[in-house]
């Protein structure tokens, strides 16, 4: 028996019918073709699935799309269609941080909540940020310092703008 919800995805109001069980991961790539959420571990352990749930990072592999309903939900998609994250791709390209990217889409979504909620992120406050995402090419140091740049070009940019 499939429940009917609403949601916002990325701006959009939605209803569907989804069956109970289905994660909100396979509905967004399955039933929207939001692909840039990935499926990992879908144990909550990687974080290549992180989708942001009333602005709030959430491993979507976890969360059912009926626990979503009358949810804002934006994805990887979403971000960089709001020129949200446009600054931090371009760190990430720059400072070699991609490698397979597998696992970026999650990282830009753990980085871009982070600069929301502290646009001066000491390297520490970086890592644990990232604590919740698993990467096995880069090493985290090129992650880690693309995101320090962003982090340092956005502070540039709200000072000369003072």
């Amino acid at each position: 028996m499939k429940t009917e919800i609403s949601l916002t995805v990325n701006g959009e109001e939605l209803h569907a019918f989804v069956e109970p069980r289905l994660s909100l991961a396979d509905f967004l790539r399955d039933s929207l073709r939001l692909t840039g959420t990935h499926l990992g571990c879908e144990m909550g352990a990687c974080g290549a699935c992180l989708v942001l749930l009333t602005g709030t990072p959430v491993h979507a592999c976890l969360v059912l799309a009926v626990q979503a309903a009358g949810q804002d939900v934006e994805t990887i998609e979403g971000l960089s269609e709001r020129g949200a994250i446009g600054d931090l791709q371009k760190s990430f390209y720059e400072r070699n941080a991609l490698q397979c990217g597998y696992c970026t889409s999650g990282m830009i979504v753990s980085a871009h909540a982070l600069l929301a909620e502290n646009m001066t992120p000491a390297r520490a406050d970086i890592r644990d940020a990232l604590s919740g995402n698993y990467c096995r090419c880069t090493g985290y140091e090129a992650i880690v310092d693309a995101i320090e740049t962003t982090a340092v070009r956005r502070k540039s940019q709200v000072e000369a703008a003072e």
